[in-house]
């Protein structure tokens, strides 16, 4: 399976296995125990290429002083057989928790002293909290043992496999997150706004040769990873880039160590400190050696994403070199924070934080800070999130991206609150949302309803109010109604005008869709508007011109992909294709490249994660297929069984599709007459009376003759008995056909592979991308029909249908009959309704 599947299936039963345990907590044991299978399994390859032979390595033992030097001098540590997670696996029924409280006690003294920074203390999270999963010490074993054997199915031999160990582990922090509430704020920042801050930052950073990086709120340290990732990808040196890092809570500063750690990174790279980050400011400086290890800490990009609007102590602060600008109230730190984070940048750095939103616009302190770093033109962008984006709180906040000299001293502020999807019960950054954003940023473009450059004087006049709504109306426009037309019919030529864009994209269609009617009104002049668009000339040129643009998009993908399989890097070249799309899309306004990307990205899932496999296990990965695993009810308890076969990279439904199309053909024959019989047998017992013994029995005597009766009970048994041989049927031919889709992968040409992949990867792509200017004339003909409902019916025509509604009823009720105080009421009615 690719790492995304393993992910769920490893989160699934981590779900399961950690019973009454609050997530927020078992997440420190699977991830730390993780962890050590990562150096565990590293200091196993690692001998293994030194020459070992698995029997030699069953002698590594801690009182071989060499060996252990050996190791500590290349690795930082040293574990010895007996502790390693693959001698805790093979231990099965006899592996007993005492062995980790061993191991992890060896594994203290057994560090080297040179990166004692790293390792120091980075499993006492998992040391002191193993107690909680159980009541005693057998409960304990069996706990810690499920979850060993659940994690030793991580694979760990290859370059990738750590990619896929590292995915994981970031993949169960984003779930822990999602499942912890409030508590999530200590130690995540949602993928996506990581994302969003890592291109900005890498953007910025794009020619530098070496690069350090800072994150003072560091949690679990996957921001600060996600940014590394986005500088790397431009830099191509993953060691080039130092990593600075400080965190307050001991078990996520132990995360983020381990995170870093994980990613391949040199612990000689490697900067954390677990400390509060307002009181206890770098220097950093290693106690056994201040003078050699001093280092004043000027970085060149700071990301954070602090806790909003904490309590901090600011007395004595004012003399503090980084609060030069001001000192944040005692009530909210979100500026000490900021403050600090600028402090540590270099002249040529940027930094991105996440704030509340209130920072823009709160005054006092907050607004005495706020206008010392506009008048020197420290704030680059503001950026508006989405509301409930973050786990566990719902409040808006922003993006604030800083430099410590801007060339101008404009902002650029973005309003990208409405930009996301619903997921769950938070709000999401698509990857199209991400892309218009970075663009807007990186350009410091002005975009109607999205992005303004606001000019520093505009600022000032409102008292350095950085309200976004001030700057940026991203509101819909409200919907107005035309007087005249209401009164006597017509669509108003103004709001025809409204839909401009699609009169420049096809000259001439609205003279064959609008007849002018007095100079300020227009009128339809078919009520076919789909037909009469879908077959004008201009249209038609306009869709054919779209399509020869994407002429040679198809072979680029299937040479690259495909025919490049085996070194093809799935990031960069999304971006290529990205690229070319957009080159693509540029001359048909009325297509949104940012939609055309968020296909694109949509489709490149499944692309990379196939490229993945392939890359690591091969071509023949996609002749494989897999068990299908299903949880089934066992003696009460959910147990994994194989129910039929599925393709491990291709799915059986595409090769059905295109390889035995009459199989599949015949199947579903059977499987809709299946469903029409069912569906008879339903309706036929929905007239039949309910028999006695039945839950819902009928207490109402039936419409039915007795004959109709037996009828109708004689039809459903013989429907019931061709129901049960088609489900019988229906059964054998789905695993006849399963069978043969089995074969037929297992024995797929070279050539075959091509097809399929292509058919998997390119046209639905390519399909999607084609589609999306008719999105556009749909919305035209809705606008349009939308426009002549509007005005269809006059004030006029509306006023007489009143009036005899109100007729029709006064005549109803000139012939009630009722005693005298009835007929008071209704002459008094009557009355109104004549408007007496």
């Amino acid at each position: 399976m690719n790492k995304q599947q393993l992910a769920a299936k490893i989160w699934e039963s981590a779900n399961r296995m950690r019973g009454k345990v609050d997530a927020s907590e078992y997440k420190d044991f699977i991830l730390g125990f993780i962890f050590y299978k990562y150096l565990s399994e590293k200091e196993e390859q690692f001998f293994l290429a030194e020459g070992m032979t698995a029997a030699d390595m069953e002698q590594l033992a801690e009182e071989d002083a060499e060996t252990v030097d050996y190791a500590q001098e290349r690795l930082g540590y040293f574990i010895a057989y007996p502790n390693l997670f693959s001698a805790w696996v093979q231990a099965g029924n006899d592996f007993a928790i005492s062995q980790v409280y061993e191991a992890l006690s060896a594994f203290r003294r057994l560090t080297s002293q040179r990166y004692k920074k790293v390792f120091d203390g980075i499993f006492v999270t998992l040391e002191t909290g193993l107690s909680k999963l159980g009541d005693s010490t057998g409960s304990q074993t069996k706990a810690v043992r499920d979850l060993i054997h659940l994690i030793h199915t991580i694979p760990m031999h290859s370059r990738q496999d750590y990619d896929v160990l590292g995915y994981i582990y970031e993949d169960l922090i984003s779930k822990f997150a999602s499942s912890a509430g409030k508590k999530a704020g200590e130690f995540y920042t949602p993928h996506e706004v990581s994302v969003l801050m890592s291109e900005i930052v890498a953007h910025h950073l794009q020619d530098q040769e070496e690069i350090r990086i800072y994150d003072p709120t560091s949690g679990s340290g996957s921001l600060l990873l996600t940014i590394g990732d986005a500088v790397e990808r431009r830099l191509g040196d993953k060691d080039s880039i130092v990593y600075y890092a400080q965190e307050l809570n001991q078990a996520t500063y132990n995360l983020t160590r381990m995170n870093l750690v994980m990613r391949g990174i040199k612990p000689a790279n490697i900067y954390v400190r677990n400390g509060d980050t307002l009181e206890e400011d770098w220097p950093y400086f290693d106690d056994s050696d201040p003078a050699g290890t001093y280092d004043p800490l000027y970085v060149d990009a700071v990301v954070s994403n602090p806790p909003y609007s904490q309590r901090w102590e600011p007395e004595g602060k004012d003399t503090d070199i980084r609060f030069a600008y001001g000192v944040a109230p005692r009530s909210k730190a979100d500026y000490a924070f900021l403050l600090h984070d600028l402090f540590h940048l270099k002249p040529a750095g940027i930094m991105c934080i996440v704030l509340p939103h209130g920072v823009l616009f709160r005054g006092g302190e907050e607004g005495a800070i706020r206008r010392n770093l506009i008048e020197n033109d420290k704030i680059a962008a503001i950026i508006g999130l989405p509301a409930n984006i973050f786990y566990g709180t719902g409040i808006p906040t922003i993006v604030m991206v800083l430099r410590q000299k801007l060339a101008e001293g404009d902002v650029l502020i973005v309003d990208a609150s409405k930009g996301f999807e619903k997921v769950g019960k938070n709000n999401q950054l698509r990857s199209s949302d991400i892309r218009r954003i970075v663009d807007a940023v990186t350009a410091r473009a002005t975009i109607e309803g999205f992005s303004r450059l606001v000019p520093k004087d505009e600022i000032r006049e409102n008292d350095y109010n950085l309200n976004i709504p001030r700057y940026v109306d991203s509101s819909e426009p409200t919907e107005t109604w035309d007087l005249y037309a209401s009164m006597f019919g017509g669509i108003p030529e103004q709001e025809v005008d409204s839909l401009s864009r699609y009169w420049e994209a096809f000259p001439g269609l609205r003279e064959v869709l609008f007849a002018d009617d007095n100079g300020h009104c227009a009128k339809l002049r078919t009520d076919e508007v789909a037909d009469a668009v879908a077959g004008n000339a201009a249209v038609q040129t306009y869709l054919d011109c779209y399509r020869d643009s994407f002429e040679g998009l198809r072979g680029e993908l299937v040479s690259a992909l495909i025919g490049g399989w085996e070194t093809v890097d799935a990031a960069s070249e999304e971006a290529t294709v990205a690229q070319r799309i957009f080159q693509r899309v540029e001359s048909f306004a009325l297509v949104d490249k940012y939609q055309a990307y968020q296909v694109l990205d949509d489709a490149w899932k499944a692309v990379s994660a196939d490229l993945e496999m392939m890359q690591t296990e091969g071509f023949d990965a996609v002749r494989k297929v897999d068990p299908l695993m299903v949880l089934k009810k066992k003696a009460g308890k959910d147990v994994e069984v194989q129910d039929g076969w599925k393709g491990h990279v291709l799915p059986f439904e595409l090769v059905q599709k295109t390889m035995l199309a009459d199989g599949a053909a015949s199947l579903k024959t059977l499987q809709d007459e299946l469903g029409r019989i069912s569906g008879e047998c339903a309706a036929l017992k929905e007239e039949l009376p309910k028999a006695d013994d039945e839950e819902e029995a009928d207490e109402t005597t039936s419409d039915l003759t007795d004959e109709e009766i037996e009828a109708k009970q004689c039809e459903l048994a013989a429907l019931q008995k061709r129901e049960k041989a088609l489900k019988r049927e229906v059964k054998a031919a789905s695993a006849e056909l399963e069978e043969e889709t089995r074969r037929v992968v297992e024995s797929l040409t070279d050539e075959q592979v091509y097809e399929l992949l292509e058919a998997k990867w390119v046209r639905p792509l390519m399909s999607d991308l084609l589609a999306l200017p008719q999105k556009s004339v749909d919305q035209l003909v809705k606008s349009v029909k939308a426009l002549a409902e509007k005005y269809q019916d006059t004030y006029a025509s509306i006023a007489s249908q009143i009036n005899e509604a109100e007729r029709e009823l006064d005549e109803m009720l000139g012939q009630l009959v009722g005693n005298e105080f009835d007929m008071l009421g209704i002459a008094e009615l009557r009355a109104l309704l004549a408007g007496e």
